[in-house]
């Protein structure tokens, strides 16, 4: 897509500046998360180089060390605390932990 997409899609959900996100999406290209793709129109579009799955493992592998002193099971003992999981949510995080164990 190109920046003036990602502009108009972040103006439905939030108001931001023009600059500040064409920013964040230059920043995202130099860290390899976006690459330029030729075209034939007047600029240029952009497309993800990394999977979302990648880049939410990434950033949870960060936070983890940096907010939570690298210790993931204080990250499971805040989520559980702050979140509100039903009983069949807990049972399928119970059913996970056993396949890991």
């Amino acid at each position: 897509c190109s920046s003036a997409e990602v502009i108009e899609a972040y103006a439905r959900e939030r108001q931001l500046a023009k600059t500040t996100i064409r920013t964040v999406l230059t920043n995202l290209r130099k860290k390899g998360y976006l690459e330029k793709v030729p075209t034939i129109e007047r600029g240029f579009r952009l497309r993800p180089v990394v999977s979302r799955e990648t880049v939410a493992r990434r950033t949870l592998k960060n936070m983890v060390g940096t907010l939570f002193g690298g210790s993931p099971r204080y990250v499971v003992s805040c989520l559980l605390k702050e979140s509100k999981l039903s009983e069949a949510e807990l049972e399928e995080i119970r059913r996970m932990l056993k396949i890991q164990s």
